[in-house]
């Protein structure tokens, strides 16, 4: 509607960007491109057990609606199928995550720090800073300063003084999380991995460890879910 009043676009090309509102129904997908009007961010693609077919027709259908797309947890073959369709496109083998990021407006209001306990978090982790820049944030990535060597997290004084909102990724026994929270003035959102040996049971141990926490600024999500917390930060990034 800004574009129209700005004569920057015709009524006729806002009615076209309007008529897939609420949502566009491909058949075997209905995407909500109305997502972003009412959380501030668009809809994530993710990419698990769909098809690169149908991974690649979703994202550039989101793509033809501008802005950022996200895709999640997505495979070098996903990845082939968009990039294909759209070159500027970016994977993340690590991350798993396929990227479009034109637009480079920043939206929170500080920093999001994102900090993993050893290099095997790194993945989740990842994604959390994947995601966190294309929803308009700036992230610091702080990796392998975990419990088994404090003196690697308080290396990083600066940041965990100013940081605005903390995700700490751990697996093993989850302890990372309960450490930066005793630590900063600010929200810390934890985010069990299901890396350690048989008794860490995938995650589990460190998930429980985390929703047991004493330190009163932490919330918990699931296993493995960098990208939950991601949103949930630059959400709380944006007030």
């Amino acid at each position: 509607m800004e574009d129209i009043r700005e004569q920057r676009i015709s009524p006729d090309e806002g009615i076209e960007r309007l008529r897939n509102l609420p949502f566009e129904d491909l058949g075997f997908a209905k995407l909500d491109h109305h997502r972003s009007l009412r959380h501030g961010m668009p809809e994530v693609i993710y990419a698990a057990g769909k098809s690169p077919e149908e991974t690649a027709s979703i994202f550039a259908r989101m793509a033809a609606h501008a802005g950022n797309v996200l895709a999640t947890r997505a495979t070098p073959e996903h990845a082939s199928a968009v990039i294909a369709s759209i070159p500027a496109a970016e994977y993340n083998p690590r991350a798993r995550t396929i990227a479009l990021a034109r637009d480079k407006t920043e939206h929170g209001k500080g920093v999001i720090a994102v900090m993993c306990a050893g290099t095997s978090d790194l993945p989740v982790a990842e994604e959390a800073a994947v995601t966190a820049r294309v929803m308009g944030n700036r992230v610091e990535l702080v990796v392998d300063v975990g419990v088994a060597g404090l003196h690697r997290l308080l290396a990083h004084r600066e940041l965990l003084s100013t940081a605005r909102v903390f995700i700490v990724c751990a697996g093993m026994e989850g302890a990372l999380a309960s450490v930066v929270a005793g630590m900063v003035g600010a929200p810390v959102i934890a985010v069990p991995t299901s890396v350690g040996y048989g008794a860490s049971f995938q995650g589990i141990t460190a998930l429980l460890a985390m929703m047991n926490s004493c330190a009163p600024n932490v919330t918990v999500v699931n296993i493995d879910n960098g990208f939950g917390a991601a949103y949930f930060a630059a959400m709380i990034n944006r007030l």
